[in-house]
């Protein structure tokens, strides 16, 4: 079926596959045909018969010139469609270090490939907003940050030879099969908190790890000793913070408050406003959180449980940051880097009570990875989706008894 208001200029064609009609990829692709000033034709068209058969649809663009038709295309690809004449992968030498060539491709968080020598190939270390760099020799490829780029290196540029293979969507029943919709705080709870349990389960069984991303009202709540306990019984392997939900940890180990608010009576300690700058005070003479725990200065909490359990913790810092923590890493593209490195091999991502911390652990995250954000603020958790990460779903509640109760629930309690 062709559009109306056709005329004649210039025409490529593009196919899809998978899952497209349950997904609404079709309709997705054919709506930014439209958005874009061009005018599409379905060529073919193959439905699938069985809930799990792909699907196939062949569709003809026409456009107004070649450039504008490169545009479409351009736009297409990274929703998941590919190009029916197909050409390999371009590069061009990056002729300023620490800069991608002109008219680099920019990656999404969804599976890519690149076509080297007539085949594809995956590009590794997925990441969003990334150039990738191509060996074509190895027949090798990979994302790489801007930053990272030096002089010379080989970097795909347009859109020629370069694939997106988008996620397809939960078919069983899940958390992630029929709650992945709008932020909600009328979801219920219980179903909630038995999908994150399951998925948490699902990813240790896979072999692959746990982040955890905190911020410091795990700790203002009291749901520190429910984060203590998931580490402590193995469920947690990584942990992203900064340097707020660190200092107010130890602040509560050596003086029982966060804040100068007592975590026992909910009310402010004497002179309570100075503890967490003595307890910064006090791991920075030491050296280090490690060595705090090992004299026994700290004995409890999530940064114990962290450092006796040998969990890898990265503390990205912050302007705001008193002291910081000795532990706190202040260089941004250093914490970007030591995150980027931790993510690799995370299976599913807790976020709690973070707004900047979950944002730029998702931007790291490819988007097979499963993402769950809960905060007591909506906006929080749309902030996450609306900034890529669309494969996380949002629960909207207070983190302490969300956090107490998921302790039980891997426990089997």
């Amino acid at each position: 079926m062709a559009t109306a208001g056709e005329k004649a200029g210039a025409a490529d064609e593009v196919e899809v596959r998978g899952h497209i009609v349950d997904s609404l990829l079709l309709p997705k692709i054919l709506d930014r045909i439209l958005q874009m000033g061009g005018t599409f034709e379905i060529l073919e068209c193959t439905i699938g018969v069985k809930r799990t058969d792909p699907s196939y649809a062949r569709i003809g663009i026409k456009a107004e010139s070649p450039e504008k038709v490169a545009e479409i295309l351009g736009d297409l690809v990274e929703h998941g469609a590919s190009p029916v004449n197909v050409q390999d992968a371009k590069v061009a030498a990056a002729d300023v270090a620490t800069a991608f060539p002109e008219d680099f491709y920019s990656t999404t968080n969804q599976k890519t490939q690149v076509r080297v020598k007539g085949r594809w190939i995956d590009v590794d270390d997925q990441e969003m907003d990334c150039g990738i760099l191509l060996d074509a020799d190895a027949g090798r490829a990979r994302c790489i940050p801007m930053v990272h780029v030096q002089l010379g290196d080989p970097i795909v540029v347009g859109h020629d030879g370069v694939r997106v293979v988008p996620e397809e969507r939960a078919r069983e029943t899940s958390l992630f099969g029929f709650m992945s919709s709008n932020v909600s705080s009328e979801k219920p709870k219980a179903v909630s908190l038995r999908g994150v349990a399951d998925g948490i389960r699902a990813a240790r069984a896979a072999g692959k790890k746990v982040l955890l991303v905190g911020g410091p009202a795990i700790v203002h709540t009291g749901s520190a000793p429910h984060v203590a306990r998931l580490i402590r019984e193995g469920w947690i392997q990584t942990l992203f913070a900064g340097n707020a939900l660190a200092t107010h940890d130890v602040e509560q180990s050596l003086y029982g408050t966060s804040l100068g608010v007592s975590i026992a009576r909910g009310e402010s300690i004497e002179h309570g406003h100075e503890h967490h700058l003595r307890a910064i005070n006090t791991i920075r003479r030491i050296g280090s959180l490690k060595e705090a725990v090992a004299r026994g200065v700290v004995t409890s909490g999530i940064m114990y449980e962290a450092v006796k359990n040998g969990i890898d913790f990265v503390l990205a810092g912050s302007i705001r940051d008193d002291g910081p923590l000795p532990d706190v890493i202040t260089d941004v593209l250093a914490a970007q880097d030591r995150m980027r490195e931790a993510a690799r091999g995370v299976g599913f991502a807790l976020c709690i009570a973070t707004a900047l911390h979950s944002i730029a652990t998702g931007n790291l995250l490819p988007a097979w990875v499963k993402v769950v954000c809960v905060d007591i603020n909506p906006a929080t958790v749309t902030k996450l989706a609306d900034r890529g990460s669309f494969q996380t779903v949002g629960i909207v509640t207070d983190v302490e008894p969300f956090l107490r109760s998921l302790a039980a629930e891997l426990a089997g309690e």
